[in-house]
């Protein structure tokens, strides 16, 4: 039976947000320039005093399924220095039909640097998720960029037999493509994250990347934070080339993930991360 709206009753509800934010420097100090946000896709700016401006993502509909859609698009104008990251990890639930999408457009001006450090996102049981990040950088920018995937929540129970997820990434430095990388899960995780060039069995992974042009003079700093990690589960490793930093992080238990993170992102940075990371 049609309801009053004329629509079935089969018909679901799907969340569509779109948000951008642009941070420009005005009188010594970052600030924010613009604002925009629509639908569940929302920003919020806390209150920074003597630390890095920030913006915290929040998607108010709680979690992804399929035909959600949400993008996100972050400026950094020239010489200004902002964190972008998100109010609680995000979680790609069951989906019935096609996947989730979450696009982010991100471009770091002259002189400036952008830190895109989100909380991890959970991938539950036969989940579907599609996202993609553009980056555009000019010559002396830099950009801090971390993405953290848990593969089920092991400590509630929980099995995980089939995900879909697909992750891209682009960066470019004046025009031209200095980074890519992508990440495929399809099927049963015990399958594709047992090899030992994938996860050795853990079902946490986290990828950083510090693009800046003296990526590399930062490794032998990337390598003495990694060795201050405490978590026995978790192994992590760094390397440096063109301008390029990346650190790969494994695990079988996403608590101790985090805490390396926390530990790691602390020291790399010699800062502590937004208070959202804390809560």
């Amino acid at each position: 039976m049609a309801s009053d709206s004329g629509l079935q009753n089969d018909t679901l509800q799907r969340v569509a947000g779109a948000a951008r934010v642009r941070f420009a420097k005005v009188e010594g100090r970052t600030r924010v320039a613009d604002l925009y946000q629509k639908g569940s896709a929302k920003i919020r700016l806390p209150k920074v005093y003597d630390t890095t401006a920030t913006a915290v993502l929040i998607n108010t509909a709680g979690g992804l399924t399929g035909g959600d859609r949400l993008s996100y698009d972050v400026a950094i104008d020239d010489n200004a220095h902002a964190i972008v990251t998100t109010q609680t990890a995000e979680r790609a639930y069951r989906s019935n039909t096609g996947s989730a999408k979450v696009t982010g457009s991100l471009n770091v001006g002259a002189g400036a640097t952008l830190e895109w450090l989100p909380q991890e996102t959970i991938l539950f049981d036969r989940s579907g998720l599609g996202r993609e990040l553009n980056a555009e950088l000019a010559t002396d920018a830099r950009l801090m960029l971390l993405e953290t995937i848990v593969v089920g929540r092991t400590a509630m129970g929980e099995t995980v037999t089939s995900v879909s997820f697909k992750d891209r990434w682009r960066i470019r430095r004046e025009n031209k493509l200095v980074f890519a990388d992508d990440i495929r899960y399809a099927g049963n995780p015990a399958d594709f994250l047992s090899g030992p060039a994938t996860a050795r069995a853990g079902h946490v992974v986290s990828t950083f990347v510090d693009c800046a042009i003296d990526a590399e003079e930062r490794l032998p700093h990337a390598r003495s934070c990694l060795d201050k990690i405490s978590a026995a589960s978790t192994q992590a490793e760094a390397s440096a080339w063109k301008g390029l930093l990346t650190a790969r992080f494994v695990s079988n238990d996403s608590r101790d993930l985090r805490n390396a993170l926390i530990s790691f992102l602390t020291g790399y940075r010699s800062a502590d991360l937004p208070r959202v990371w804390y809560c």
